[in-house]
């Protein structure tokens, strides 16, 4: 019997020796998954990380292109303009002579040939014209009575009046004008002294 129990004891230290292996393992394997589990948590953590700073660089390289392109379109478009404008100046320069030209042939006809259909017709086509320039931006600038301005007026010559006080425009010798509050043609004109 003392056999049997001493074989029993054994089997018992057996299974308490097996039982403690077991949950030494156990142990062990929570140990090394627990190990994985904060590596592996790390690792998703740099990888969002290193992900959100990506976005964050991509973010800012998409906001400097809109901002490039951006200036780009109001470069473009104030260059179409000062194109535009340079054009339009270049034209108007060209038709002034023949505005000139019109004037002086109006201001030579006496009063019986202004009555005539010929005359009346020029002096529609010259107010229609006129109409036209200042309907883009073209007006004429006022000299007769006005300080003299070097900006607007071109002094060609001095002349003695009591009419007007000293530095006042007292002719006016060809007319300027304005496009778009810029001098086309500067006023040629007589200065009182």
């Amino acid at each position: 019997m003392k056999e049997e129990e001493l074989k029993e004891e054994e089997i018992e230290k057996q299974e308490e020796t097996a039982e403690e292996a077991k949950v030494k393992e156990e142990n062990s394997t929570e140990a090394s998954e627990g190990a994985d589990d904060g590596k592996k948590k790390k690792k998703k953590k740099d990888k969002t990380s290193a992900a959100e700073e990506k976005i964050k660089e991509l973010e800012d390289k998409l906001l400097r292109q809109m901002a490039e392109f951006e200036n780009f379109r109001r470069r473009t478009e104030k260059e179409k303009t000062q194109m535009y404008d340079m054009g339009a100046r270049s034209v108007i320069e060209k038709i002034l002579p023949v505005v000139d030209n019109f004037e002086r042939g109006l201001a030579g006809l006496t009063d019986e040939q202004k009555a005539d259909p010929f005359a009346e017709g020029i002096d529609k086509v010259y107010t229609q014209l006129m109409t036209e320039l200042s309907g883009i931006g073209v007006v004429p600038i006022e000299a007769l009575g006005e300080p003299f301005d070097p900006e607007l007026h071109n002094a060609v010559m001095q002349t003695e009046t009591e009419e007007y006080e000293s530095g006042t425009v007292a002719q006016e010798l060809q007319k300027g004008y304005k496009y778009h509050d810029t001098v086309v043609r500067h006023s040629m004109v007589a200065v009182a002294q």
